[in-house]
């Protein structure tokens, strides 16, 4: 009995360490990944992931997903932390997202998210 109430206690500090070290990206971050998930939703782009192709809304609503896993996980500290380690490859099987736009060939999402950021900040 006295091993199971310790097992039950440190799985409940675990927790709650997990639940205190997880936090959302700083503000003006999230404020700028929100922006440029906007921007590929309205861009009439669309987007490769794994194999197939989606609308900018489906992509804004999977990489949604991937910015609160990696907010839980702590790891979004600033908009290039969330292109590289969320908007650029499948975590499944780590092929490079792509977007296309009309006719124009294909590119990385990577490549996509960085120029509309740099652009987004340009405009500040």
């Amino acid at each position: 009995m006295h091993r199971s109430l310790l097992r039950t206690s440190a799985l409940l500090a675990a927790f709650a360490f997990t639940a205190a070290v997880a936090a959302p990206a700083p503000a003006p971050v999230r404020t700028e990944i929100e922006t440029l998930l906007q921007a590929l939703q309205t861009s009439g782009c669309q987007f490769n992931r794994n194999g197939s192709w989606y609308t900018g809304a489906e992509a804004q609503a999977h990489l949604t997903k991937k910015i609160e896993y990696l907010e839980s996980k702590n790891l979004v500290k600033s908009t290039e932390d969330f292109i590289n380690l969320g908007a650029s490859t499948s975590s499944s099987s780590s092929k490079p997202y792509l977007v296309r736009c009309g006719s124009a060939q294909a590119v990385e999402s990577k490549v996509w998210l960085q120029a509309k950021l740099a652009t987004l900040r340009q405009a500040k």
